[in-house]
């Protein structure tokens, strides 16, 4: 990939000599560096003035997209707007200058802060008790695997070392699994996109006195509620297992239902979806977990702090904004929204599962197979309308899923100009294939190789200039 197609690197519009600030004069005397510690020669830094530097990186943030740039429809992420005013909340000096080794009665702001935010996700999910130490969705999962295991292993039951999680779970419930020390289990899904209970008994049959857990995401990766979920539960427990609850989908059950109500013990919540904190580009995350009454006292210690603070902020202050009426009006727009793009777009792309979907669904490429056109290609295509594509090609159930998840924030103009473009792509791939075929088209660069990128990444200015 040549950087030239979208601009100079730093190090091209370096000038030896230049210079955008001066060090302090050095009050602290000289003090040499061990020889095993020294540069054999001296680190290759650009070197601009300060107005360079600016211009640079603000032309460079221009091909940057979020939510704030325009529809960002991307399924399973709930990458919903995150309203102004939790940023400045997060941004109070009161809370921005906090230092987590100061005293703690000077804390006692913070504290309350955290302490409210837990009531009211302890109002809103059905359990008893959170921990806001783990700093994603991920450590969250594994933080609540931990409570898992130690739970059983208070009870002399170590042998629970099994996780049972469906097909349709997302990447990061049998990888946080395996971190954990625990044996994953698949559980088959059926047609309709729901677990196969009876797939689940003959689990339980075989090694019931060995489930430590089932992890679950309801509504699923398909979008679709688990309507079974009482059985599921109740199977679950009678062998002496526990349920997680995966709260990447908590979204459309804001005001619907709640993961303690449907029987889960344990949970993780992804404050960085759910509750409006933007997590594009990796961070910031926050995946504080929550359990029900009697397992608080397996909470292990996965950090000596409070998280990512400000994202506990911004969580609260979203919450506080919508208040207890309007947190109800969240789920059920979430589902409307999917469910009209769905029903707008389905005679035209391929639904492999019918009927009521919940915050997202997923379509299995375009219809027409006979055009050549494949998911990618559509997803490359929305691009030169100025969209962010949907997730592509997850779940894994299906050959060219299309995952589109729209979030209640988005207007009915919005979602009815998405539409018009996701038709207009399926024309073009019906009359003029190899224009979506070779998109995009009006991006800073073009089509790259994935595989390429992924196996040989040039990370440094020095292999750029060697290629």
């Amino acid at each position: 990939m040549n950087s030239r197609l979208y601009g100079n690197l730093i190090f091209e519009l370096s000038k030896p000599g230049r210079q955008g600030y001066s060090l302090p004069r050095n009050r602290f005397g000289d003090y040499s560096v061990p020889a095993e510690l020294r540069r054999s020669r001296d680190a290759e830094l650009p070197e601009c003035d300060e107005m360079t530097v600016v211009r640079h990186y603000t032309n460079l943030s221009g091909n940057n997209f979020g939510v704030d740039n325009g529809f960002y429809p991307l399924g399973s992420c709930t990458m919903k707007y995150n309203p102004k005013v939790n940023e400045e909340m997060a941004a109070l000096p009161e809370f921005q200058q906090l230092h987590p080794l100061q005293p703690e009665q000077t804390t006692k702001g913070a504290r309350g802060v955290v302490a409210m935010l837990e009531r009211m996700l302890c109002a809103i999910t059905g359990l008893a008790h959170f921990t806001f130490k783990p700093y994603a969705g991920a450590h969250g999962e594994l933080t609540g695997l931990m409570v898992i295991d130690n739970y059983h292993r208070s009870r002399g039951d170590g042998q629970r070392k099994k996780v049972l999680i469906p097909d349709s779970a997302h990447g990061t419930n049998p990888a946080s699994a395996a971190v954990c020390g625990l044996e994953v289990v698949e559980v088959k899904s059926l047609a309709n996109g729901q677990v196969d209970l009876a797939d689940l008994q003959r689990i339980i049959s075989e090694c019931g006195p060995q489930v430590a857990a089932m992890m679950m995401t309801n509504p699923n990766t398909l979008g679709i509620f688990e309507c079974r979920i009482p059985e599921i539960t109740r199977l679950v427990h009678d062998c002496g297992g526990l349920m997680y609850y995966d709260g990447a989908n908590l979204n459309p059950m804001l005001g619907a239902c709640r993961p303690g109500d449907m029987g889960f013990d344990v949970m993780h919540i992804n404050l960085h979806k759910t509750f409006s904190t933007p997590h594009g580009g990796g961070g910031p995350g926050s995946g504080p977990v929550g359990v029900r009454e009697g397992l608080q006292q397996f909470f292990p210690v996965v950090s000596p702090y409070y998280g990512n603070f400000s994202v506990l902020v911004k969580a609260c202050a979203y919450i506080m904004s919508l208040g207890r009426e309007h947190v109800k009006e969240v789920g059920p727009l979430a589902t409307l929204n999917a469910n009209y793009i769905k029903e707008s777009l389905k005679d035209v792309y391929e639904l492999p599962i019918e009927g009521l979907c919940k915050h997202e669904f997923v379509f299995d490429g375009l219809k027409d197979k006979q055009t050549g056109v494949t998911t990618m290609d559509v997803a490359k295509r929305l691009l030169d309308y100025g969209y962010h594509a949907p997730t592509i090609y997850f779940p894994l159930l299906f050959h060219e899923s299309l995952m589109i998840e729209p979030t209640e924030n988005e207007s009915k103009e919005t979602l009815d100009a998405f539409i018009c473009v996701m038709r207009k792509i399926a024309e073009e791939a019906c009359n003029e294939p190899e224009l979506v075929k070779s998109a995009p088209h009006n991006t800073p660069i073009g089509r790259v190789d994935d595989v390429l990128a992924a196996k040989h990444p040039v990370v440094t200015y020095r292999q750029l200039m060697n290629e």
